[in-house]
């Protein structure tokens, strides 16, 4: 385990109307393991945003996710089924102007992909988010991954987040194609925990938050040590550790569209 140094910092609105964040990034393998310790594990961290990868697909998913979203006081924003497993959820404290669901093209004989997106203002700021789940196949995953970042491009927003289950390590082509566009919160402020998967010994870092140039990053890393969050409830979870990053976002043009 890694000792935190320093706490993460809590979400507040600053004088200036920019936002201190908390953006937290898991995949809860379609609810198949302990919801009640995975609420847990949310709850602790506080989260403004979450994106969720391996949201419930199948019969009955939008009350899956709901009932998920009601255990950890947030609210569905954008995604689930509608997205090929990418979802978000959100805290009160975000105002929703829009949301898309994105379905990426598929290769036969492969998984179906997509994107969870919106765009969002919390005190004075205006945000894009995308929450993704990469390809297993590595031609596929780089494909994605420049998907991703048009779809960054054509939000229209000054600032944005993407978090997701890249499939790939920092040193992978796809994981670098992002990392080269946007910041790697994990390395440019690291806290907590490196390592994702699995969560009972994890071996690799595969999922990931990311933010454009403008955000300030005040931490990113496996909440292993929060107040809250216990190892025995990352392991029953789900088969990924989360990944939680506060970020200062600057204020901006409230009536912007």
């Amino acid at each position: 385990m890694v000792t935190m140094e320093t706490p993460l910092p809590d979400s507040r609105t600053e004088p200036d109307g920019s936002a201190v964040i908390r953006v937290l990034s898991y995949n809860v393998r379609s609810l198949r393991d302990d919801t009640e310790a995975l609420a847990r594990v949310i709850r602790a961290c506080a989260p403004d945003l979450v994106c969720v990868q391996e949201a419930p697909r199948f019969f009955r998913w939008r009350k899956a996710a709901a009932r998920l979203a009601a255990m950890t006081d947030l609210v569905m924003l954008s995604g689930g089924a509608t997205a090929a497993g990418p979802l978000l959820l959100c805290s009160l404290r975000a105002t929703v102007e829009r949301t898309e669901d994105v379905l990426l093209p598929r290769t036969p004989g492969l998984h179906r992909r997509g994107l969870a997106t919106a765009v969002v203002r919390i005190a004075g700021t205006r945000l894009g988010v995308v929450s993704c789940h990469l390809s297993l196949q590595g031609e596929e995953r780089r494909a994605q991954a420049e998907a991703v970042l048009d779809r960054v491009d054509a939000m229209g927003v000054p600032h944005a987040v993407v978090a997701g289950d890249l499939n790939d390590v920092p040193e992978g082509k796809a994981f670098r194609r992002l990392a080269g566009r946007l910041q790697d919160c994990r390395t440019v402020r690291p806290w907590g925990g490196e390592l994702t998967f699995p969560p009972g010994a994890p071996r690799k870092r595969i999922d990931a938050v990311f933010a454009t140039g403008g955000i300030e990053v005040l931490g990113c890393g496996v909440p292993e040590s929060l107040p809250g969050v216990t190892a025995a409830d990352l392991r029953a979870a789900t088969d990924h550790l989360p990944v939680l990053a506060a970020l200062r976002v600057p204020a901006g043009d409230r009536t912007g569209a």
